[in-house]
């Protein structure tokens, strides 16, 4: 069995999506450290000018884990990103079959950054047409951290391959995964061109782009970026 392992994204790019749907078992690190300024609570959409952040605003204290960070309501993110959403994307194919989840996501009140994330998730995955089983870590009862951490979560799930991502070999330590029988794999993902709404083409967006644009053939296009 085929585990991959990732933190909760917002709005994640189609690498994180090609990652789940290349595993068995794709488990949610929802219970580890908060990385700020990177993909936590931000990403990217095409524009005209050529791309712009959706971020969440988030009261953050350092050393906070992914769990307890609680988002600022008191910014009003949410009409502006519904806003940013209509204006740039109102005139591509699909966005009318998906504008309604993303109405309903924003008129509702969310308090913590990563049970917003994982709502988008699993919602995108299934708009995908991903069979992967998605697990919460905070479900395992797993203690340890860094490698031993991810180690010790594909023993529980008794994987045999842990699919990485690329910039897994510069950090892991590879041997404890051969310590415990699993093999370790790393994934290579080439982004795909599609057609976006806009003429040229602008890569590593959410993967709300491709959707809005392709509607059910994404999922197909995020595979063509995958190297097997």
């Amino acid at each position: 069995m085929r585990v991959a392992i990732h933190q909760p994204q917002y709005l994640p790019w189609l690498g994180y999506f090609d990652k789940m749907d290349s595993a068995d078992v794709f488990v949610i690190l929802d219970d580890v450290q908060y990385k700020k300024n990177e993909w936590q609570n931000r990403n990217k959409i095409r524009t005209a000018e050529g791309w712009q952040w959706l971020t969440v605003p988030v009261l953050y204290k350092f050393g906070q884990k992914m769990d307890k960070v609680r988002i600022d309501n008191h910014r009003d993110w949410r009409a502006r990103q519904a806003k940013s959403l209509e204006y740039n994307y109102s005139r591509a194919a699909y966005f009318s079959k998906y504008a309604s989840f993303f109405q309903d996501l924003f008129e509702k009140d969310w308090d913590l950054i990563v049970d917003l994330n994982i709502y988008i998730i699993n919602h995108l995955k299934e708009t995908l047409g991903i069979n992967t089983e998605v697990v919460n870590s905070s479900t395992l009862g797993v203690s340890s951290a860094s490698t031993e951490r991810l180690v010790e979560i594909c023993a529980k799930l008794k994987a045999d391959i842990y699919l990485s991502g690329a910039g897994g070999k510069e950090y892991l330590e590879q041997g404890l995964f051969k310590d415990k029988g699993i093999e370790l794999e790393f994934q290579e993902y080439v982004h795909p061109e599609y057609d976006q709404v806009y003429k040229g083409f602008y890569p590593y967006m959410s993967v709300v782009d491709l959707l809005f644009c392709h509607g059910d053939g994404s999922l197909d296009i995020i595979k063509e970026g995958r190297k097997s």
